[in-house]
């Protein structure tokens, strides 16, 4: 795919960033990761990326057109309100996160980290000027954020996007900061049922667009948690003939 980049941007800017407030140091931003640059690079890397993918019947085709109930199902896990701390880890296209920032009440805050500074100008972009949201350039494996911080965490559509490693890292990081008591919800692709018939059309497209994918199409996802979390699975929900599913780990 050949993309160009754009003449102008008339976008809002992100300015660099607001983590060093969270973790009390001052580290360089953090460098794009190889397999971003490698299998992603249209998609969320380039400049023109986000000009191309911010469509919503895009993002809905792209999930065959169960975008807005797996956004839902996100959405109404997390709460009808969101008090304290929500930690929101990597920008989604779409209006997932407006919908999550109209539910913090006063007083109450939610972040989103991504190590793509495309992502979060067009983030940015979408929220409204007063909107309780703090973004913050981070890697998910790596996040300079205490303990213990956020009351609830989500993970969307992201955990396929990663290598084993930087998966499990991120998993363990998403853990870490979430506070004893809280919750880790994700939502992600699963294996789906063996009628299905996108069973057998889609694996060779994950095989070409999405390499890492497939590793959630014959693992469970506590594969990849710390030891300590493997059995705290409070719920698992399918969708769409269990392509798709949500998870609640209790932290």
């Amino acid at each position: 795919m050949q993309l160009s980049a754009p003449e102008t941007d008339e976008r809002p800017t992100w300015r660099e960033p607001a983590y060093t407030l969270l973790s009390n140091r001052v580290d360089a931003p953090p460098p794009i990761p190889g397999y971003l640059s490698k299998y992603y690079w249209c998609f969320y890397v380039h400049p023109r990326a986000v000009w191309l993918f911010e469509r919503p019947w895009l993002v809905n085709l792209i999930l065959w057109g169960k975008y807005l109930t797996m956004r839902d199902a996100a959405v109404s896990e997390m709460g009808p309100s969101l008090p304290g701390c929500t930690l929101q880890v990597a920008c989604v296209y779409g209006d997932l996160t407006t919908r999550l920032a109209a539910r913090v009440p006063p007083g109450s805050e939610l972040d989103v980290v991504d190590v793509l500074p495309a992502q979060l100008n067009n983030l940015r972009s979408k929220l409204p000027q007063a909107a309780p949201v703090r973004l913050l350039r981070m890697d998910s494996a790596m996040l300079h954020i205490p303990d213990a911080r956020y009351d609830r965490v989500l993970l969307f559509f992201l955990l396929h996007e990663m290598p084993q490693p930087v998966r499990e890292a991120t998993l363990r990081e998403a853990l870490r900061v979430a506070k004893p008591g809280g919750k880790l919800v994700i939502i992600d692709f699963a294996r789906p049922s063996p009628w299905h018939p996108l069973r057998y059309i889609w694996h060779p497209v994950l095989r070409l667009l999405e390499p890492f994918a497939r590793d959630l199409w014959t693992q469970p996802v506590e594969t990849w948690l710390p030891p300590s979390h493997r059995n705290r699975i409070v719920s698992r929900t399918g969708y769409f003939g269990n392509f798709y599913q949500k998870l609640v780990i209790a932290v």
